[in-house]
Order: C-alpha cells, then structure tokens, then sequence
C-alpha cells in the first residue's frame, strides 16, 4: 500500500526533492505545505516559492499557515492537516518550526531531509557552515523529527565530497539531488518495516546557525586556503563582501568571487615573489589586505599566510569584471593607500 504523505518544504532545494516525490509510485501526496509568498526583487512584487509553484503545475493543494502556534491561527492550521490523516510528514528545509502537536499527527513519523552529515552542523545554514569551516566531506541525513533542534534519530545518511573549488551553490544542488534519491529509498525502507533508528552522539553535535549580513566581511588575516573557505561558503549568497579603501573618497564595497585555488606552480612562485616584495616590515596585522599586484590576471591581496589570487570582482553597483578590468578602473597603478580591510566605520551618534 503507498503512503499518503503531505510534503512540507519552501526552496529550490525543497522542490527538488517534491519533484522526484511526484515521479515515485510509493507514495501519494495528499498536500503541499509551504511558507506564504514574500516580497521579492526590486519592485518587491509578492513571489510564491518555488515548492508553491512546482505543486501547482501538478494540481496538489497548497496549504501556506504563517505559523503552527497556539491560538486561532495555528490551532486552525494543525486541524486542517490533521484532517488529511497522513502516514508520513515529509519535511526538507520548509523554514518553519513544527511544534510537537505537528509532528504527532502522521500515522507513522515524521521524516526531515537535513543537508549535512548529523550530528554535525544542525541548523538552518549546514551547507554554508560546513565550507566555510573547510571541511571536505558533507552529505545528506533522513532523520525522525522530534522537538529539538536537528536531534531526532537519523535513519539513513549519505556522504558527498567537497570540491577545492565548490561553493555553496555548487554543493547545494548536488545535496538536493542526493537528498531526493536517499528519501525515496528510506521510504522504500520504512514501508518494508526495514527502517533503522540510529540515536545521534550528542559529543560530536555542532551548529550551523543562520548566516548574519555581518559575516559576509572578509576576514584578511586568515591564510589563503580559509580565506577561500570564506568566500565559496558565501556563494552565492549572502555573497563575500570587501571594502577597498581610497584616499579622499568613501570606501567602495566590492563582492568577490571565489578566486585561484590552488595555484599552478608558475602563478604560485610570481605570488611569492610579489608578496614577498610588497610585504611591509610591520606586524602580521599591518601586512594583511594590501593588494600588491596583478599576476596572470589575479589580483593578489595580502592575507594571513601570504597572497590570496582575486580573478572576478564586483563594485558596488556594477557588474562583474575581470581582476585586469578591475584594477584599471579602480586601482591606478596600486598605491599603497589602497588597502581592502574591514567596513568603513560609521561616525559616533548614528
């Protein structure tokens, strides 16, 4: 017999994993829960997300509570899904809290689709986090739900490398697609009674908390393979974000794209010696975020532990250019007032 199952989930990577549902004959979707459409673009024009769209285009009703919580809102909403009688929730990056009331309404569980290796990096940012903090190894986790936060027990997992040069855009697409392929063989799992529960190692448990607009400043003091780290977790979004500094005018904000790494041996050894050469004889704190020079077309700025190789750049309010085209425009010949370091700070009072 197929389970009927309601699908809770709000981004593309949600979707993803909607679309291989809607392919699977093991299942049958009562209904899509999704958050309400938000304010989008420029002109700001009320947007459906991209589960909303995708389960329209297939006739599943749509169901957009703002919230689960008690009081006439949320107590009509737990209703109205618990009507639908479902064997199974099925939850992947939806963005709302379920309190446990939600999750006591499946007839058999309610199952999440979290995109890191639990008990590592549970939180809404996994994907992120984990590039950042340089590791090379992530991948996807089908878990029980229960109350806290990423805790319940994981019933299937499955790890994905990560790339020198992947970043989170990169890495997020793979994890989608490995996510949708791993839920529909734990349902395999689950409907032939063959399901494990493996209880997590709260010792080895870490967050992954939402990124913060503040965390998209570069942190030049950081050797090349972090600053690296830094910027790819960053991409596509909340994007990496720099501040070149000029004499006489207001500092410019400039968005960069993860740069060359590793270096070939040629590139690696003009870097050595450009860094070498335009290192002041100061502190570690004075040498880091000098930009010394252009070579194969990167920019090289001083960082931790030698050079980080800018290859695509964007100011403020432009659009992207090559790391040649940038420093024409911008750069005259590098002086040395021309330093990327943190953002201008505003005056006392405002």
């Amino acid at each position: 017999m197929n389970l009927r199952a309601v699908f809770m989930g709000t981004p593309g990577f949600a979707a993803t994993i909607l679309r291989a549902l809607l392919g699977s004959p093991q299942v049958d979707l009562l209904a899509v829960y999704t958050q309400p459409d938000r304010p989008a673009g420029r002109g700001k024009k009320l947007t459906p997300p991209p589960v909303k769209l995708l389960a329209q285009e297939h006739g599943l009703p749509v169901f957009q509570p703002p919230h689960f919580k008690p009081g006439p809102g949320g107590d009509a909403a737990c209703r109205e899904l618990a009507s639908l009688q479902p064997d199974v929730l099925l939850v992947a990056a939806y963005g709302l809290i379920l309190p446990q009331r939600v999750l006591d309404i499946p007839r058999l569980m309610p199952v999440n689709v979290h995109a890191s290796l639990l008990p590592k990096y549970r939180g809404a940012a996994p994907i992120q986090r984990a590039i950042m903090a340089g590791e090379f190894v992530t991948g996807v986790t089908i878990m029980r739900m229960e109350a806290g936060l990423d805790t319940g027990p994981i019933l299937m997992q499955r790890a994905v490398p990560i790339g020198s040069n992947d970043t989170s855009a990169t890495i997020h697409d793979v994890l989608a697609r490995e996510g949708a392929d791993l839920l529909l063989r734990a349902l395999e799992r689950l409907r032939a009674g063959t399901l494990p529960h493996i209880a997590q190692d709260e010792d080895r448990a870490t967050l992954a908390p939402k990124l913060r607009k503040e965390e998209s400043v570069l942190d030049f003091s950081l050797p090349p393979e972090a600053l690296h780290a830094q910027i790819r977790g960053l991409t596509p979004w909340p994007g990496a974000l720099m501040y070149l500094h000029r004499d006489g005018r207001e500092p410019l904000a400039v968005h960069p794209a993860p740069g060359l790494f590793p270096l070939t041996e040629k590139v690696a050894e003009k870097m050595r010696e450009a860094c070498a050469a335009s290192s002041p004889p100061h502190d570690r704190a004075d040498r880091t975020g000098h930009i010394v020079g252009l070579v194969d077309n990167a920019l090289l700025v001083t960082c931790g532990e030698g050079c980080y190789a800018f290859t695509s750049l964007r100011p403020a309010g432009k659009n992207s250019m090559d790391a040649a085209a940038f420093a024409n425009g911008y750069l005259n010949g590098f002086p040395e007032a021309f330093l990327i370091v943190a953002p201008p700070q505003a005056p006392a009072g405002e």
